[in-house]
């Protein structure tokens, strides 16, 4: 990735849309929101048992998400020591402990400046997180 590009990472959940991973804009790494969910459409987290009834973990899910963000950076020659800002999106605030647990095993006090809001809903009734995050990477 060099000046301005966009990349969409072979290995991880297509876009549900027309739109990348994760886009270069100078020594800036823009990554898109970023779910759960898995290269065959599966969600992390998520289980259905035989009557339909999903079984939905804030912490399972929470870590996909990071190894996800983790993975995409990855892929331009980045990684989560690189990223400065984070936005994450919650369906429920409820899940705000359990996600805060998790983020503090990738992250400390010298991590990235973040901010945490509720929404509504997300794009899959089953996803519980989104995450977006900006890195710094200089180009060499």
């Amino acid at each position: 990735m060099n000046g301005t590009d966009s990349k969409v990472v072979e290995g991880k959940a297509r876009p549900r849309g027309k739109y990348p991973h994760i886009k270069r804009a100078g020594d800036f790494l823009f990554v898109s929101g970023t779910s759960a969910r898995r290269a065959d459409d599966t969600i992390a987290g998520a289980d259905v048992d035989a009557l339909c009834t999903a079984q939905l973990d804030i912490r399972l899910q929470t870590r996909a998400v990071i190894e996800n963000v983790r993975d995409i950076l990855h892929s331009v020659g980045a990684g989560l020591q690189d990223v400065v800002e984070l936005s994450t999106y919650l369906v429920n605030m409820n899940d705000f402990a359990g996600y805060n647990e998790v983020y503090g095993e990738f992250f400390g006090y010298d991590g990235p400046a973040r901010t945490t809001v509720a929404v509504r809903e997300l794009p899959h009734p089953q996803l519980l997180i989104e995450i977006r995050a900006t890195a710094y990477k200089p180009l060499k």
